[in-house]
């Protein structure tokens, strides 16, 4: 056994000098244009660590634990037949935390945060204990559901107000039909709108939903006044603990990542070489071929910048080092979801699916809509066994709300058809329209902007709150020459799934 280990830690430190080599070269080619630190501000370099030995045993329900993951946010080790570990570390890897195996609860705090973690408290000797304790579930949870809330992004109590009168109790009631599934939650970045003080109001509406939540970093989670992306996370991980980490639930294994680099004048997409490191020791216990999900804020990619007619994208929406990411997850049913463009869109790169999922506040809590047209709201993910379902809820609206459908000309560039919104569209999807019953034939997808948007969002004075928003051209338009004659217009889509939803056009 220790052979084998030993073996496995060359190996892994020959990966990991790899994706280090890798990563810096990244940051060496960014950094002079954009880390713009005090250039009078002595720098000295940390000196040499001692090591610190963690021991620890996983138990639950009376007995002890094997094969849990346990980590230092950079090398991963499991726990012997007795449930013991031991992890040798250095003093600047303060926490330690496990990888909840399926079938038990995910610790949680008084709010429904998620713990599993220690903090690492060595004594003179190098030594520090971390014990965990582990709860059956009661249930299996190779069925489960997964709540992904990007961008809560609340600026202020009247934003707050409105998350604890509108989201919280849509999503009390989406985990209340769910039954006895097991279910949690991830909040995918931005959280907060900069003021980091009102952490304490998201957690209380994280305890009224009452299933636990993970938390991602978001750009306006960070600490803004630190000069380093290392101290940027300091409130954060001090409400929510690891930046980092993962979890199995069922068949799938979920990676929470931190991909917002903050350089001390602004971010960019970038993960960092500690989290490349972990999350390739992470993923060599997991079997190739599992579904894998990655929730992180930035988009890996998206398409924001095809449809803005620009070669390439801007390093604030996607992640710059993404193929190093995509090499790591080539051999599992992968998919990604995160937020932070406040829109609705599926994109397929590298064997990965990317999921950039609508916004718990839309367009910044504005009005009712994201600048696509995606209303305000969340994804809904349901799994059984490694089979995953998805669908994205809107707030106020009952789960069949999938299509906004306008009359002739409400998009002046299309004067003599209808169009509809089709927002968690992708190519699997099947939109057709039909006139007084009879099936018509496939509508056409165009990009464009969404009517409502332009309508809410378009010049200097709109939208009231939030004035610089604008409508986004997007790809999940539709469009059919209906006949204005019809008494009766609907339009009907079919999803990847087989579920279909449909909507009538005024005429």
């Amino acid at each position: 056994m220790n052979a084998q280990r030993s073996t496995q830690h060359r190996s892994a430190m020959d990966r990991r000098s790899f994706i280090r080599a890798s990563s810096a070269a990244s940051v060496a080619i960014l950094t002079p244009d954009i880390i713009r630190l005090d250039p009078y501000r002595i720098y000295t370099p940390p000196a040499t660590s001692p090591t610190v030995r963690i021991r620890g045993v996983v138990r639950a329900a009376g007995r002890a634990l094997s094969g849990v993951g346990i980590t230092d946010g950079l090398q991963v080790v499991e726990t012997e037949r007795n449930g013991s570990y031991e992890l040798i570390t250095t003093p600047d890897r303060n926490l330690v935390w496990l990888s909840v195996p399926s079938g038990y609860r995910l610790p949680q705090n008084e709010f429904g945060i998620t713990t599993g973690f220690e903090r690492v408290q060595a004594n003179r000797g190098g030594d520090a204990r971390a014990n965990f304790l582990l709860e059956p579930l009661e249930t299996d949870d190779s069925a489960h559901t997964m709540l992904l809330l990007p961008d809560v992004q609340t600026q202020d109590r009247q934003e707050m107000a409105w998350f604890h009168e509108q989201s919280v109790p849509d999503l009390v009631s989406t985990v209340r039909a769910l039954g006895d599934r097991e279910v949690f939650g991830i909040s995918c970045g931005d959280i907060m709108y900069d003021d980091l003080t009102l952490y304490p109001d998201y957690e209380r509406g994280v305890q009224r939903i009452g299933v636990p939540f993970f938390q991602v970093v978001g750009n306006h989670d960070l600490d803004l006044d630190e000069g380093t992306d290392e101290g940027s996370t300091t409130t954060f991980v001090r409400h929510f603990g690891p930046r980092y980490r993962s979890v199995d639930r069922g068949a799938v294994h979920y990676v929470i990542l931190d991909n917002v680099f903050w350089h001390g004048a602004g971010y960019l997409g970038y993960l960092d070489a500690d989290q490349l490191t972990w999350l390739e020791n992470d993923l060599r216990r997991v079997e190739h071929g599992r579904p894998v999900v990655v929730a992180l804020h930035i988009p890996v990619l998206g398409t924001r910048h095809v449809r803005r007619g620009e070669r390439s994208p801007s390093p604030t929406i996607s992640v710059t080092n993404r193929e190093l990411l995509y090499r790591l997850l080539e051999p599992y049913q992968a998919h990604v979801v995160c937020g932070h463009t406040h829109e609705n869109e599926h994109n397929w790169v590298s064997g990965v699916h990317e999921h950039v999922s609508g916004t718990v506040c839309g367009a910044w809590w504005s009005g009712p809509i994201c600048a696509d047209g995606t209303p305000n709201g969340y994804a809904v993910y349901e799994v059984s066994g490694e089979t995953i379902r998805w669908r994205y809820k809107c707030t106020g609206f009952d789960n069949d709300h999938q299509i906004r459908a306008y009359p002739h000309g409400a998009d002046p560039t299309a004067p003599d058809e209808i169009v509809a919104n089709v927002w968690d569209w992708d190519e699997s999807w099947r939109v057709v329209w039909y006139e007084d019953g009879e099936q018509r034939g496939l509508m056409a997808r165009r990009m464009g902007r969404d009517p409502l948007s332009v309508e809410l969002h378009t010049g200097d004075e709109l939208p009231p709150r939030r004035t610089w928003v604008e409508p986004y051209p997007t790809n999940h338009l539709f469009y059919a020459p209906a006949s204005r004659t019809a008494r009766e217009i609907r339009v009907e889509a079919t999803d990847r799934f087989g579920r279909t939803y449909t909507t009538t056009v005024e005429t």
